[in-house]
């Protein structure tokens, strides 16, 4: 019997990587009839200092983070994916998706996209995909 996915945990930010990562999760969840796992993360520490200075930016954040994982639900849906779970959590990325979504969902396959939004970042201490593949307990796959 050939191996098969069961949970996978694909990362979204919106990105035009996330986009193509979303894409080769439905793929993927649909050959293996697999629950897909829409896992968003706030990263907090971007706004944490200019909130002092703006109060709403926490509350859009949140909006944004609902709208965008609302919009990948409808899309799976559309092509027939149901078995859905949204996640939205707040901290660092490159943390909560490896260590702890991944593993609070028993996930065996994580899908995230080889860039997302935080260029400077990634420059200065390296990107998530990176950080997810090396922490991570289970299969990544990291579409280009």
């Amino acid at each position: 019997m050939a191996f098969e996915y069961k949970n996978i945990v694909v990362a979204v930010d919106g990105s035009e990587a996330s986009e193509k990562a979303f894409k080769k999760s439905l793929e993927i969840a649909k050959r293996n009839h697999s629950k897909l796992i829409l896992a968003h993360v706030v990263d907090s520490r971007t706004f944490a200092t200019a909130e002092a200075y703006d109060r709403t930016l926490a509350e859009r954040a949140e909006e944004y983070a609902q709208e965008l994982v609302n919009s990948y639900v409808e899309n799976a849906k559309e092509v027939g994916i149901t078995d859905l779970i949204r996640v939205i959590e707040y901290g660092s990325p490159k943390v909560k998706i490896a260590k702890e979504i991944a593993e609070d969902y028993d996930a065996d396959l994580i899908i995230c996209g080889a860039t997302g939004m935080n260029a400077v970042e990634r420059f200065l201490i390296g990107s998530v995909s990176e950080s997810i593949t090396r922490y991570a307990s289970c299969d990544v796959l990291v579409v280009r």
